[in-house]
């Protein structure tokens, strides 16, 4: 499977991000929700929800390859929740 992280960042409706991905030539739409670009880094927080992403690009891009790899695309989306990015602190 060839993934390739193409962009652009985008706002999404639910205030959230949407970046396009090339999966095997098909274009997928990773959108990552509004709450999971708050709880990536809850310590380092931007307001703006594209300064969130991409002060945590790879890891967000990291959390929705592993979805894709795992197969769990909906049609053409794949949805990234906090629970596929929060950092477990001490």
């Amino acid at each position: 499977m060839k993934i390739e992280f193409i962009g652009p960042a985008e706002t999404a409706e639910d205030d959230g991000v949407i970046y396009n991905a090339l999966v095997d030539g098909k274009t997928i739409r990773c959108h990552f929700s509004f709450e999971a670009l708050q709880d990536v880094d809850p310590d380092n927080l931007h307001g703006n929800p594209l300064k969130q992403f991409e002060a945590h690009r790879l890891i967000l891009l990291s959390a929705a390859e592993s979805k894709i790899t795992r197969g769990l695309v909906s049609g053409d989306t794949v949805n990234i929740y906090t629970n596929d990015v929060a950092i477990n602190k001490p």
